[in-house]
């Protein structure tokens, strides 16, 4: 049985029927999607939970404290969900690179 796993990042273009994919080596299975809100993770993760029975959820950044409560209880505390964040210095270089091409337009 492979270690399931999902990764669900933000983007305000994103459309998350088109915007996934899946990688798969026989013991691991890692699923990624790309959402436009908080409304939409729940949705994914739900789904995604009940087709594939993951073992852990990844958050980017771009979720904060009170959306990866919601996700935990949405899925019963049944799977690990976590956040992936990084040092202030590699922070402010994404925060760099997300401000100029999700503000700048």
């Amino acid at each position: 049985m492979a270690f399931k796993a999902l990764f669900i990042a933000k983007a305000p273009d994103a459309d998350y029927n088109t915007h996934q994919s899946i990688i798969d080596t026989g013991k691991y299975r890692l699923l990624t999607s790309v959402v436009k809100n908080q409304e939409e993770a729940l949705k994914v993760a739900k789904s995604i939970y009940e087709e594939e029975k993951i073992n852990a959820l990844l958050l980017c950044p771009g979720f904060n404290h009170v959306d990866v409560a919601e996700i935990f209880q949405a899925l019963q505390g049944k799977v690990s969900v976590s956040v992936a964040r990084g040092d202030g210095p590699s922070n402010q270089i994404s925060q760099t690179v997300l401000e100029k091409e999700y503000h700048d337009k």
